[in-house]
């Protein structure tokens, strides 16, 4: 009797799961898949941040066009597809993406992407010409629930939570008239201009964006006397605090819900309009009368310009007034006509101060330094016109 040749047992194996018969359809599973554990496959596709670019910029991690991302009705979220920071695969970004995608997170960030539309392209763009990674969009969520007028407990201000003491290099002023930490335009600039400084000296996003929140200085200090430079080492061994620590995890998670919104069931409008321009004021101006005489929106104009604590520009040829692009010509016309300047004047007499005339209207005299180009310092000559700033 001839025997058949015996098969190797791993055959044989591989044989018996071909011969299986098929489930039945009702028993067919799919393979569990870990769902916010991408970060290894956008890695393989797009190389993370590195070079700098011969302006000294950034240069964006993703060198292929971007891909398609869901969103509700076809159309694509502002700042294109994600993620270029790496961190989603993360414990604690996994935790931040499972709260902002419960009922009560998606509520409120349907809210704060309500309150964002308005800023919303001209953010956008600013990131875009930067050429820095498209989700940092969605900083402010963090930083301010995109709120221009937020204010912290510690002091900070607007979109982006600058403090006093920080805005210097950034063309932002803060008086009595003006706080330009809540400007949208200028603080946007500062915010990136100062995330652009923190990648150019650290090399690495997730540091780049713990150095926004915690401090330049203070992250490269932990870096040196670590000698770690990467942030989930710094913060898993807790030389970081735990606001810090914190702070990528919670950004990353906000930003990955607002990019895939039809996957958590959150609509949203990502309508381009409106678009911003700025005029420069020149005089004084009252948002309010302008606006009524340009025949626009005055609140959107007073919420575009929310850094006129009094609805008051201040005088001077550094200030420019944000209106929408389709409203620009209306404005430049009243501007032109000189109706919104102020009809409220002074005329100065012998032996009068800034601080007499402030007391008799009622306001501060910074206000008056400022509204007329002055210094608090300076001498009042007899016979010069004062413009006096209407203060509610």
């Amino acid at each position: 009797m001839v025997r058949a040749p015996r098969l190797p047992a791993a055959l044989l194996a591989a044989l018996a799961v071909f011969a299986r018969p098929p489930l039945p359809a009702e028993e067919v599973r799919e393979p569990p898949a870990r769902l916010f554990s991408l970060e290894p496959f956008f890695r393989s596709l797009y190389p993370l941040p590195g070079p700098v670019s011969p302006e000294g910029r950034p240069l964006r991690a993703w060198s292929r066009p971007e891909a398609p991302v869901e969103t509700p009705a076809g159309a694509r979220p502002p700042g294109g597809a994600l993620p270029v920071i790496p961190g989603l695969d993360r414990a604690l970004t996994e935790h931040y993406i499972a709260r902002y995608s419960s009922p009560a997170g998606l509520r409120w960030l349907r809210g704060v992407m309500a309150d964002a539309a308005p800023w919303l392209p001209f953010i956008r763009e600013e990131i875009a010409r930067r050429n820095l990674p498209p989700e940092l969009l969605y900083l402010p969520v963090i930083e301010s629930g995109y709120k221009l007028r937020a204010l912290s407990r510690s002091g900070a201000a607007g979109l982006w939570q600058f403090m006093r003491n920080s805005i210097a290099p950034f063309d932002m002023r803060v008086t009595s008239l003006v706080d330009e930490r809540l400007d949208f335009w200028k603080s946007t600039q500062g915010a990136l201009g100062k995330l652009e400084d923190n990648y150019r000296a650290l090399g690495d996003w997730p540091l780049a964006l713990a150095a926004y929140n915690m401090g330049l200085g203070g992250l490269q200090r932990v870096i040196r006397q670590s000698g770690l430079r990467d942030y989930w080492e710094l913060a898993a061994r807790n030389l970081i605090k735990t606001e810090n620590a914190h702070y990528v995890p919670k950004f990353l998670a906000a930003a990955y819900v607002l990019s895939n919104p039809r996957r958590f069931g959150l609509d949203l409008d990502w309508s381009p309009d409106p678009r911003w321009t700025r005029i420069k004021a020149g005089a004084q101006v009252d948002l309010e009368r302008l606006a009524q005489e340009a025949g626009i929106d005055a609140a959107l104009l007073r919420e575009a310009n929310a850094e006129c604590l009094q609805g008051i520009t201040p005088s001077g040829s550094w200030y420019y007034l944000k209106v929408r692009g389709a409203d620009a010509d209306a404005v430049e016309a009243a501007l032109l006509r000189g109706a919104p300047v102020f009809s409220r004047v002074h005329r100065v007499e012998r032996g009068e101060t800034l601080w007499g005339i402030g007391r008799l209207y009622r306001v501060p005299p910074e206000d008056l330094a400022e509204a007329n180009g002055m210094g608090l310092n300076d001498i009042l000559r007899e016979g010069r016109t004062l413009r006096i700033p209407i203060i509610e």
